[in-house]
């Protein structure tokens, strides 16, 4: 390719690599190793080769389960150019290994090279190939892949933009967690929207922070980058400690987290005035979670610059809407304008509203997932005239600003970790003294959520708070844990006798 930016719409994600100048720098590490354009589409090049000499070709599914930094980067989007990934939180435990890979049907399994973590023992158990990521020393994010074959892959070669590239679990209170595939034209369509609203050009850097098994890392901090030819500074993951050391290194123009993330970096502000002076941030950015007004007021004092809150979820490949940069308005407490895929809201008939009324926000357009995999219920439920449904509550003013006036679904929210109620559930069941559980969210003065339990014990039990908390830690990842159970005779229940998590909390009088 030669060394301009491609004016075309991509379709994929072979065609959102190609859009960087050859020489310009994609991915940065904290070691101060970088990696060129020029050099990301010869990994991706030699990783789709190397995929199909394995035996894995396009749609095939491949889990990734590395720790967060540039390989984690690099080895998404490349992987991702010529199968399917699923990257996995590398803090789960056995048990939830062993439920989302078997239901994914992975292929294969990435592990840093040397890995002996329960992930590689339950693959090895459903006899999924396991390949090993050996880290290229001398370039941010270069690897090979090292592994045994597992036969011809149906088809090679790059993917094209109707196939799936990406599939991540979203969970439910009322079934099991639901699996999204998004294609190559959602991840791209994506992608280049965040890029568009941010108004992203090959001088940006992104200080990556968040966690790269999340929606929001992978396309907003490091697809829409690479869709404006921009580059991103890897991190190796979230930490306060460290936040200001990387923001001089990394010299960013930007960086997106988390309202709990935002929060702990300005508790350290004060400290760092002299590196924040020297900052050339054009502004934060904040989503998966509402951001406090009184935060965002914060940001903009702090870093002097805007802080854009925006609104997204997986099965619409991240942002849905966002608060556009100056000159346009700037709307605290709300999650902006349509950003992405075009935004309304539904009433209960499967009418659109008008301005002012409030009801569903539903969704449409190139970044919505085709429809949850296997799962016809959850489709018809979800899709309604063509729309998505979100499941969430809102309000749009007149100018097209959208409120979240609540959540329609029971997921709990901690600080942007969404958590299946169920789930929790499940585990707690098998304790031998429990013989009820309902797991809700109850208020946090920081995380906006935090999880809870309502137990009831079987006849002649006894169980204290603490043992059982020791037994869920055993198996949930910590942030899964409950951080509060009661001990109750009987949950209360709705009128149709089933037991409601909503509205728990204030029932029990943990307001």
């Amino acid at each position: 390719m030669d060394d301009t930016i491609l004016p075309e719409t991509a379709q994929s994600l072979p065609e959102v690599l190609e859009r960087g100048r050859a020489h310009a720098p994609a991915i940065a590490a904290t070691d101060g190793r970088v990696l060129t354009y020029a050099g990301l589409r010869a990994l991706m090049t030699t990783t789709v080769a190397s995929l199909n000499g394995f035996g894995i070709g396009r749609n095939d599914r491949v889990a990734i389960v590395l720790p967060n930094g540039p390989e984690m980067a690099t080895a998404f989007v490349t992987i991702a150019a010529g199968a399917t990934t699923a990257p996995l939180n590398p803090a789960y435990r056995e048990q939830e290994f062993d439920f989302y890979l078997s239901d994914l049907g992975a292929k294969a399994l990435v592990v840093p090279a040397g890995d002996t973590s329960a992930a590689v023992d339950v693959a090895r158990r459903h006899g999924m190939a396991i390949l090993e990521l050996v880290a290229d020393t001398g370039t941010a994010g270069g690897f090979t892949l090292t592994g045994d074959a597992v036969g011809t892959p149906a088809a090679g070669g790059l993917a094209g933009p109707d196939d799936v590239g990406l599939v991540l679990h979203t969970s439910g209170t009322t079934s099991r967690p639901k699996v999204v595939p998004l294609t190559q034209r959602n991840l791209a369509a994506s992608a280049q929207s965040i890029a568009a609203t941010l108004a992203l050009t090959p001088d940006d850097r992104c200080l990556n922070v968040m966690p790269l098994f999340h929606i929001h890392g992978l396309i907003a901090a490091v697809l829409s980058s690479l869709a404006a030819g921009a580059s991103v500074f890897c991190t190796p993951g979230f930490n306060a400690l460290k936040f200001f050391a990387w923001l001089e290194e990394a010299d960013p123009t930007w960086y997106t987290a988390v309202p709990t993330m935002h929060q702990a970096i300005l508790s350290r502000a004060a400290r760092n005035r002299e590196t924040i002076a020297k900052a050339r941030l054009r502004f934060v950015r904040s989503s998966s979670s509402s951001l406090p007004p009184q935060v965002l007021a914060e940001l903009e004092e702090t870093f002097g610059c805007p802080a854009i809150e925006a609104y997204g979820m997986t099965e619409a490949t991240h942002q849905m809407a966002s608060n556009p940069l100056p000159p346009a308005p700037h709307k605290p407490g709300t999650v902006g304008i349509a950003a992405g895929p075009e935004v309304a809201v539904m009433g209960e008939d499967g009418t659109l509203l008008a301005a002012g009324q409030v009801g569903e926000v539903v969704i449409r357009g190139p970044s919505v997932t085709p429809g949850y995999e296997a799962n016809p219920k959850a489709n018809a439920e979800a899709f309604v005239n063509g729309w998505f449904r979100t499941g969430d509550q809102g309000v749009m003013d007149d100018d097209g600003y959208l409120t979240i006036t609540g959540r329609l679904k029971e997921i709990i929210n901690r600080g942007g970790e969404k958590i299946s109620p169920r789930e929790v559930d499940e585990i707690l069941m098998d304790h031998a003294a429990v013989g009820q559980v309902v797991t809700f969210a109850m208020p946090h003065p920081k995380l906006g959520e935090e999880v809870a339990a309502a137990v009831v014990l079987r006849e002649g039990q006894t169980v204290t708070e603490q043992q059982l908390r020791d037994f869920a830690q055993t198996r949930l990842a910590d942030f899964k844990v409950p951080r509060k159970i009661l001990f109750l005779d009987e949950i209360p229940k709705g009128a149709t006798g089933k037991l409601q998590r909503i509205g728990l909390a204030a029932k029990l009088g943990l307001g």
